[in-house]
Formats: C-alpha cells, sequence, structure tokens
C-alpha cells in the first residue's frame, strides 16, 4: 500500500517536474525571441553578424521566430475586423462582416506572411551564386525570416484601419534590414553585393505588393 502511494506520489511529482521544465523552456524561448526582435530592429549591423555564426535548423527559425511574430499580424487583422469591420480597398471605409470572414481574413494574413518567407528565401538562395555568394538556403531563409521583423511588428497596428498607414512606413524598414543583412550572411563579394542586393530588393519588394493584394482582395 505504501508503495503505491509512493510510485502514485513519484509519479506525480515527475509529471510536475515535466510541466516545470516545460515552462521554463517556453520562457527562454519567448525572451529569446523578443531579444532578438528588439536587436535585430535596434542594432541590425551587429545582430546580422551574430546570425551570421549561428548555427540553427530551418524548423527552428520556422517554429521559434517565424510562425509566432507572423501571428500577431494575423491576431490583429482579425480583432480589428471584429471590432472596427473590414476597410474597403481604396477608401477609408470599413464594412461590417461576420466572425468567420474576420478569422478567414486573419488565416490568408498568415498564410501570406509564410508563404512570402517561403518564397523570398528560396529566390535569395538561388541568386546567390549569380553573384558570386554562396547558395545555402538556411541563411537565405535566416535573411528571409529576420528582415521582414519590423513587417511584422508594423502589422499589429493593424487592429485599427485608421493605423494602416503607420504600418506600411515600419513595413518599409524591412528594406532596410534586408540590405544591411543580405551580403553578410549570403557571402557576396563587396563589389556585386550592390547588384545582388537591388534585384533581392526589387523581388521582395514584388513579393510584398502581392501579398497585399491577397490580403486587401
Amino acid at each position: 500500500m505504501l508503495g503505491g502511494q509512493h510510485a502514485k506520489t513519484s509519479g506525480h511529482g515527475a509529471i510536475k517536474k515535466h510541466y516545470l521544465v516545460a515552462d521554463l523552456w517556453g520562457g527562454i524561448l519567448m525572451e529569446t525571441m523578443v531579444g532578438r526582435v528588439k536587436d535585430i530592429l535596434l542594432e541590425p549591423r551587429t545582430t546580422w553578424k551574430e546570425i551570421d555564426g549561428e548555427f540553427t535548423q530551418g524548423g527552428a527559425i520556422w517554429g521559434r521566430y517565424v510562425i509566432p511574430l507572423a501571428g500577431l499580424g494575423a491576431i490583429a487583422r482579425t480583432v480589428g475586423i471584429v471590432l472596427f469591420g473590414k476597410q474597403v480597398a481604396f477608401t477609408s471605409l470599413t464594412s461590417r462582416v461576420s466572425l468567420t470572414t474576420a478569422i478567414v481574413s486573419g488565416v490568408v494574413v498568415l498564410v501570406v506572411a509564410l508563404l512570402s518567407v517561403f518564397v523570398l528565401s528560396k529566390i535569395i538562395s538561388l541568386l546567390a551564386p549569380q553573384f558570386g555568394g554562396q547558395k545555402n538556403d538556411v541563411q537565405a531563409l535566416k535573411v528571409a525570416a529576420y528582415s521582414s521583423t519590423a513587417a511584422w511588428i508594423g502589422s499589429i497596428f493593424a487592429i485599427l484601419p485608421a493605423l494602416n498607414l503607420i504600418t506600411m512606413i515600419v513595413s518599409l524598414y524591412s528594406i532596410v534590414l534586408l540590405y544591411l543583412g543580405l551580403p553578410i550572411l549570403m557571402k557576396v563579394p563587396k563589389d556585386r553585393a550592390m547588384g545582388y542586393t537591388a534585384v533581392v530588393i526589387i523581388v521582395a519588394i514584388v513579393v510584398f505588393v502581392i501579398g497585399q493584394a491577397v490580403i486587401s482582395g
């Protein structure tokens, strides 16, 4: 009897310990993500050099950074539509929509954000050898993901339709982040870095415009 009670108590302790570890790990991940957001926005040059030397897998970048941050914009848009309605394209007017429509709109925002990072990362990696750089899918994903930070932070303002201009202005800083990080991570020679960066920025703008058209539609 005592043995059974002891076993039950030990099992409960093991479960409790497991949750404590999970909570601690989750807390560490959140602190790391917030720290990286702050660093890439405020100290981009130094942070890009740190990112260049980090050994990480693509799945970790997606799961611990891209999806959580991209999700912020999706949630903000959903809440904004529920509270204030959906903005009519090319106007300042809004129209009331159902909760289902608002949720679908948020899902579309998330999917577009994830696809944009995926497409941009592949293009970055494919173009690098054409300019003397290294084809590296993980490094390219780092560039696409971390340079998108400003756009994702700006998307939080989508909760209020009147702040859409602020969203656009903040998002433009992602182009600066891309400009600073691209040559460092993709190892493009200095004499060809400008051309490579210009081409990728044009592609990034096209991807962004198409994404916004899909979201607005």
